[in-house]
């Protein structure tokens, strides 16, 4: 069987095919040194790749009927299982209807996955009027849902909820919530329950708690109030809608990270239903940007595993869930920097078999929460796309998806390995008539 694979990994000529804007080599001068590039080294590659094969990818069979021996089957990936995606914080907010459109159709094209902000401090700033309508007052990065949500429905977007509660006062409680952790407990109820009604199976992932292990700073809450928001919301919402406990960052430590699998294996031990559990990797400093490209010891290829490999003690999917790569500075080499910063991590996560998703946190310069950085994002401050929208792009729309041109063999399925999600494929049967067909490839074996 001949097989001609159009998107297959790290295919030097396919990256060349895409026109993008090349990244600087590391060393001697360029934008990475060469420490940087020793601890991504060739071979740190070659295992990321063969990682990406094993954990992304899976073997099709696709048994046709009435096709002759000869005839060429195209094959083209759809959409993928993979969750891509980034905040919507800013969602009509960049002051021009083209900003705007640039800004939203990145969900469907570059994303297929978005996080709408719920934060119960803003959704309801007035005890009984929620701004779930487009007509709400205007809040700073806290969109009304209600338009965001039907925005993402239209563009077929995986949509996370976040957060239901967000154990940390400054971000999470309304300014009206009482003072009494047992008046607060019917509350959190309620809004639980107000949010399943409203929004049902619309919204498919919920972050069910926010932040959770930081006892000393959440302020006053409900006794329990993880555990009881976890059972509220398996009350409330549909079966269909999966919970996640979002928190930890990658680069925290082992200790805390331990301490993060034992808080999750609690709520898992006492029934509640815990799909997923999230964590973050924020590089809110320009300094810690260069030092990681001078080759400093932060988040390694080493590293990066020992955290995943210890969050995935909790027996759950992971999502990395919120992703801040600032760049050093708006130089050349500071963009250069952050886009290969991202690259290689976004591969080696894609390469992780625990991870389910990663999701971006800001996309715009400037567009991040007061103290954050302001050169984090994919776009500038005009919306033009930065180095690092560009490798983003190039490995979730190129080098990881699956095109394929395949010729039919007398007596035998049609086979490829290709990247999990959905396809569709054409061909022309025996008698001259035009064939489609669409199938899930999710393991070895899946097809027609």
């Amino acid at each position: 069987m001949k097989t001609k694979v159009l998107g297959a990994l790290a295919v030097a000529a396919l990256v060349s095919a895409t026109a993008l804007r090349p990244l600087p080599a590391a060393g001697d001068g360029a934008a990475m040194s060469e420490a940087y590039g020793k601890r991504w080294s060739p071979a740190e590659q070659a295992r990321i790749d063969a990682d990406i094969r094993a954990n992304r990818m899976a073997a099709a069979e696709l048994r046709l009927p009435s096709v002759k021996a000869g005839t060429e089957v195209t094959v083209e990936q759809l959409s993928h299982d993979f969750l891509f995606g980034a905040n919507c914080f800013l969602f009509g907010d960049l002051k021009t209807p083209e900003k705007n459109q640039r800004y939203a159709e990145t969900f469907g094209t570059l994303f297929n996955a978005v996080t709408v902000p719920f934060y119960w401090k803003t959704l309801e700033p007035e005890q009984g009027k929620p701004r779930y309508t487009a007509d709400s007052p205007y809040e700073y990065r806290r969109p009304p849902t209600d338009p965001v949500v039907a925005y993402m429905e239209s563009r077929g977007v995986n949509i996370n909820g976040h957060a239901i509660i967000y154990g940390m006062r400054r971000w999470g409680h309304p300014t009206w919530m009482p003072e009494d952790r047992k008046a607060m407990e019917p509350l959190f109820e309620q809004h639980v329950k107000e949010l399943a009604e409203r929004y049902g199976d619309r919204v498919q992932r919920w972050d069910v708690v926010n932040e959770s292990i930081d006892q000393a700073n959440r302020g006053l809450m409900p006794d329990d109030y993880a555990f009881k928001t976890f059972v509220w919301a398996d009350k409330y919402f549909p079966p269909t809608v999966r919970f996640n406990s979002n928190d930890n960052n990658i680069y925290a430590g082992l200790n805390m990270h331990r301490r993060y699998v034992e808080i999750v294996r609690n709520l898992i031990d006492r029934g509640a239903r815990v799909d997923y559990v999230g964590v973050q990797m924020h590089i809110y400093s320009p300094k810690m940007a260069t030092d990681i490209a001078n080759g400093a010891d932060i988040l390694t290829p080493a590293a990066n595993r020992q955290a995943l490999d210890c969050v995935s003690d909790a027996e759950r999917p992971i999502h990395v869930s919120e992703v801040t790569v600032c760049a050093p500075d708006a130089t050349e080499k500071g963009l250069a920097i952050q886009a290969e910063i991202t690259r290689n991590l976004y591969r080696l996560w894609f390469s992780h078999p625990s991870v389910m998703g990663i999701t971006w946190w800001n996309m715009v310069d400037g567009g991040a929460a007061p103290g954050e950085p302001s050169f984090s994002g994919l776009y500038d401050k005009e919306m033009d796309p930065k180095p690092a929208y560009e490798a983003l792009d190039r490995l979730v729309n190129h080098e990881w998806r699956t095109r394929l041109n395949v010729t039919a063999e007398a007596g035998k399925p049609v086979a490829f390995r290709g990247f999990k999600g959905r396809y569709r494929v054409a061909y022309t049967d025996a008698s001259g008539v035009a064939r489609s067909a669409e199938f899930h490839l999710a393991k070895d074996g899946d097809g027609l």
